[in-house]
């Protein structure tokens, strides 16, 4: 999984606590939710993708105790 860095994606993270990865297309919901959890050490709401072309995208709310502006920053994508 990679954090996606587009205009649209740093808008989620302040506007709704949402974080975007770029990930396999043979990844489930589950499989991408407990990931994240694990690595990030946080609790996930819920999980959306999209597969557009060859690729799939992963767009994941955190629970409201949990910022995604945090995750960004340690990313550095913010």
């Amino acid at each position: 999984m990679k954090p996606m860095v587009t205009e649209k994606a740093v808008m989620m993270i302040e506007a709704q606590n949402v974080l975007s990865f770029k990930t396999e297309k043979n990844m489930t919901k589950e499989e991408i939710k407990k990931e994240v959890e694990e690595i990030f050490e946080v609790k996930v709401s819920s999980v959306r993708t999209r597969i557009k072309g060859n690729n799939k995208y992963a767009y994941v709310k955190l629970k409201p105790e949990f910022l995604a502006i945090d995750i960004a920053t340690k990313l550095g994508i913010i």
